[in-house]
């Protein structure tokens, strides 16, 4: 296929495909090469929890400020800015513990302020990716790019399983965080080259493309001024949305977080063939994210906003919850990773309605609505990562990790009162409840 016979959309949005498998292969090393830094720095279970949650806090605490950034500066500042935090603190999280810094509570410090500036400077990425998918796509079509990008990252950490257990082996946890600095210079160099905040400014948009991205746009969101944003902080769809993503993410990061220790302590694999199984997972999650976003497109334009996202969610989190709960009580190790992955997959399945939702309700503000909605996603990771080691001293790891599958359909209840087909308004409260 000759690159000109690509819609521009699409060839834009490969930069953020990049961008977002990069980002889940420099946040998902730790957790591999964590097995490694454990026993060499004198890091407890315990201690490691709050290293992983140190990340998600900054992730969590700089998800609003980090998408009105992005409707501040536009998407290709803001990532290009984030980046280049991104490369410094992988290199640094490498570097300092246990060279620059030698005591035990000075790694404990170095190793939670470096992860929490690494979680900040990450926190743009799928706010900004959501702002910049409202304007560079046709009304409707925003879950399969949304889905697709959530592929990118399942894919990215896909890899890091394997490649960082290998290099890890090979040449040292270290290594683990240094190969990804000429890397990610590399990406962004690629990013601000290709990149562009609207279609209108790209010099390969033509206008046949541009009419069919800003066709049907009249009954959507409207713009009202930069400000008008702070009205989303009591927007009913909104908050609602950031409940359900909650849900959905603190099964997330249990695989995020634990997924790794668990296959090591618990079902008794080795560091390497840890390193391929713990990939299985988010590669099948990246196969049912795109299936996910393609559903949630063609239900949308079949019956509109408010069944289209819902189906696929409601259907992703159920499922989720039930193979979690089969699978940690599975009596085979792999046939436990096997319906763990399907577990996952089928959060990945719902991934792209949460956020074609948060579009078709916020529009032109969907970089902070997107951000606000991604606060209460996360807000799950700085729970999840020190609390299941804290529950597992005390009822088991199977136990703790299943209490996931009680917040998945709670996470589906929550979406019978979600009304996609209510575009937000600034200044304007919606007070009624409906199914």
């Amino acid at each position: 296929m000759r690159l000109r016979s690509i819609p521009v959309r699409w060839r834009f949005f490969s930069a953020i495909f990049m961008l977002s498998f990069l980002s889940y292969l420099m946040r998902q090393n730790i957790h591999v090469a964590g097995e490694h830094m454990m026993p060499e720095l004198a890091i407890s279970e315990l201690e490691m929890g709050w290293i992983y949650a140190s990340f998600i806090w900054g992730y969590a605490a700089c998800q609003l400020p980090g998408g009105i950034l992005g409707r501040l500066f536009g998407p290709r500042k803001t990532l290009l800015g984030a980046g280049f935090i991104w490369v410094v603190a992988s290199g640094l999280t490498g570097f300092l513990p246990g060279t620059l810094v030698t005591s035990a509570s000075g790694i404990l410090v170095a190793l939670i302020v470096v992860r929490f500036l690494l979680g900040a400077a990450h926190a743009p990425m799928y706010p900004v990716q959501a702002a910049a998918i409202e304007r560079w796509f046709p009304v409707g079509q925003w879950a399969l790019p949304n889905a697709v990008s959530s592929t990118g990252l399942t894919l990215g950490a896909a890899l890091a399983q394997p490649l960082v257990a290998i290099v890890m082996v090979t040449w040292g946890w270290r290594a683990s965080f240094y190969m990804f600095v000429p890397l990610g210079i590399l990406f962004f160099w690629i990013w601000w080259w290709y990149a562009r905040d609207n279609p209108a400014e790209h010099p390969a948009m033509t206008k046949p493309e541009l009419d069919l991205i800003y066709a049907n746009r009249d009954g959507l969101t409207q713009e009202a001024g930069f400000g008008a944003w702070k009205s989303l902080l009591k927007n009913r769809e909104t908050l609602l949305l950031a409940a359900a993503y909650f849900t959905q993410n603190y099964v997330f990061y249990l695989f995020f977080t634990w997924f790794f220790h668990y296959l090591v302590t618990e079902l008794g694999f080795s560091i390497l063939e840890t390193g391929f199984l713990a990939a299985l997972p988010w590669i099948t999650g990246a196969v049912m994210a795109t299936l996910g976003g393609l559903t949630c497109d063609a239900l949308c334009a079949r019956w509109g906003p408010r069944l289209g996202c819902r189906i696929p969610a409601m259907i992703g989190l159920t499922a989720s919850g039930i193979l979690l709960y089969v699978g940690l009580y599975s009596p085979s190790p792999y046939v436990a990773v096997a319906l763990l992955s399907l577990c996952f997959a089928a959060t990945q399945f719902a991934e792209g309605a949460f956020w074609s939702a948060q579009i078709f309700i916020a529009g032109p503000y969907s970089a902070p609505a997107c951000g606000l909605m991604n606060t209460g996603g996360n807000s799950a990771g700085i729970i999840v990562a020190p609390l299941m080691p804290f529950l597992a001293m005390h009822v088991g790891w199977v136990a703790a990790l299943s209490t996931g599958s009680v917040l998945a359909l709670i996470g589906a209840l929550i979406w019978l009162f979600i009304r996609v087909d209510r575009p937000f308004s600034p200044n304007e409260s919606r007070e009624t409840v409906s199914i």
